[in-house]
């Protein structure tokens, strides 16, 4: 390798909430040789880090731009709401949207759902971040509706959290610039989708195939056929289906006539 030649490596964004280990961890299993970086990214900043160069793939939340980005949907985020351990939502398994009517709610300049209008009474002031507004529902200010990855990553033991109903729901996807699908990507999404090392898809993983085994002998053809040219014994070996007797006169195998009389 020349000195200009770079190290192959992989940079992987994900934003907050999403926990990317499973996959890093089956990366690094098939493809010790190549480091993976990961790139910690706020949801505001996620597309403009992958068109700029930044990382050569990353988690965001849909929607995305198809125009120059590719992306494949992973899976769905249940929405929760954030309280108080001591507020009455804290006391039932589940909440409505309309059950927030006369609650109020809080909604972050970095919010990652898409509102038509948030429930309940708005704040005097929106917090600028998801953080912050975790600090006011602390300090009984409102309440905050948020994906429920965000709830974990937040986690206070004077709060707790409830799935809200009939809300936005949060969608986290694969996304890469679409001019830069390179074999490195290629390898990616074949473990986020979950092939096999042995995939077709599997580029770098794919393993030498092993010579074919020889063709063991038919051992039950073996025992099928006759050891010699002999008769089993207590057969003959030229018996008539009909009389039993072999047809070239053997011994009691003619057949006797009657005694004839003497002139």
């Amino acid at each position: 390798m020349t000195g200009s030649e770079a190290t192959p490596s992989f940079r992987l964004a994900y934003v907050p909430g999403v926990t990317p280990t499973k996959w890093v961890r089956i990366w690094n299993e098939r493809l010790p040789d190549i480091p993976l970086t990961l790139v910690a990214v706020s949801d505001a900043e996620a597309f403009d880090v992958l068109r700029g160069g930044d990382a050569d793939a990353g988690f965001v939340r849909l929607p995305v731009d198809r125009e120059d980005l590719s992306a494949i949907p992973l899976y769905t985020e249940t929405t929760v709401v954030v309280v108080p351990k001591d507020h009455v939502v804290a006391a039932v398994e589940e909440v409505s949207a309309e059950d927030l009517a006369d609650e109020t709610v809080l909604h972050p300049l970095d919010d990652t759902l898409d509102w038509e209008r948030p429930p309940g009474q708005p704040a005097f002031e929106r917090p600028a971040t998801t953080a912050d507004a975790i600090e006011l529902v602390a300090a009984g200010i409102g309440l905050l509706v948020v994906p429920q990855s965000l709830a974990r990553l937040h986690h206070r033991k004077d709060l707790t959290y409830r799935p809200v109903t009939g809300t936005p729901e949060s969608r986290v996807a694969l996304s890469w610039p679409q001019d830069r699908t390179t074999d490195l990507v290629e390898d990616f999404i074949g473990i986020v989708r979950g092939r096999t090392v042995n995939s077709s898809r599997g580029r770098a993983q794919t393993p030498a195939k092993a010579e074919p085994k020889a063709k063991r002998p038919d051992a039950s053809a073996a025992r099928r056929k006759p050891t010699s040219g002999k008769p089993a014994a207590g057969k003959s070996a030229g018996k008539s289906a009909r009389t039993g007797s072999g047809s070239g006169g053997s011994k009691g195998g003619a057949k006797r006539g009657k005694p004839r009389r003497r002139p």
